[in-house]
C-alpha cells in the first residue's frame, strides 16, 4: 500500500469518526441525562470529572510533577472535543449561539493540521482569497475533514467578501 492510499484511508476513517461525532454533538454527553447549563460553569469547578484532554488525561493528572516524571506529553494538554462540546452546550444554554458556534467549529478544527489551519486562517483575511478559492477550501473542509461548519463559514465568506467589495481580484 503505498503512502497516498494509506492517507485517503486515514482521512475516510477520521470523517466517519467526525460524522458520528457530529450526529450526537448536542445529545447528552455528561452521562446524566441532560445537556450542561449555566449551572455546570466554570466546568474546572462544578463539573471537573467531566474534563478530559484528548489523551483521556484528567485535569488531577496535569500537574508539573507529572511533566517532571515523563507521565505526560505535550499531547496530554490537548482539548478533547467532548470538553469543547461541553463549553458549547454551556454557551447554548446562556443564548451565547455564536459562541456555541464557534467552539463546535474548534472540534471540527482539531482534526485538521496546525499548518493546514494557519493556512485557512491566512486566506480569510480580508483581499487575500478570491471567491472561487474561498469556495474551494470550503469543499475541501467538508469532503476531506468533514468540517461542515467550517465550510458554511467558508461560504458565508465567500458571499459577504464578494457584497463588500473585499476579494482578491486576481
Amino acid at each position: 500500500m503505498d503512502e497516498r492510499q494509506l492517507e485517503a484511508m486515514v482521512r475516510e476513517v477520521l470523517q466517519s469518526m467526525g460524522q458520528n461525532a457530529g450526529k450526537n454533538s448536542n445529545e447528552d454527553k455528561a452521562g446524566d441525562g441532560q445537556k450542561l447549563t449555566a449551572k455546570d460553569f466554570p466546568l474546572q469547578e462544578k463539573r471537573r470529572e467531566l474534563i478530559k484532554s484528548r489523551t483521556g488525561k484528567t485535569l488531577d493528572e496535569l500537574t508539573l510533577d507529572a511533566v517532571m516524571k515523563g507521565e505526560v506529553t505535550f499531547a496530554d494538554f490537548s482539548i478533547a472535543n467532548q470538553t469543547l462540546e461541553y463549553q458549547a452546550q454551556i454557551a447554548e444554554s446562556m443564548g451565547r449561539n455564536q459562541i456555541a458556534q464557534n467552539l463546535r467549529r474548534a472540534i471540527e478544527l482539531t482534526s485538521i493540521p496546525d499548518e493546514e489551519v494557519l493556512s485557512l486562517y491566512n486566506s480569510l483575511r480580508p483581499y487575500r482569497s478570491t471567491k472561487d478559492e474561498l469556495l474551494a477550501h470550503a469543499d475541501h473542509l467538508e469532503k476531506d475533514y468533514n468540517a461542515v461548519q467550517c465550510a458554511r463559514l467558508f461560504r458565508e465568506a465567500a458571499e459577504v467578501y464578494e457584497k463588500r467589495g473585499m476579494l482578491n481580484q486576481d
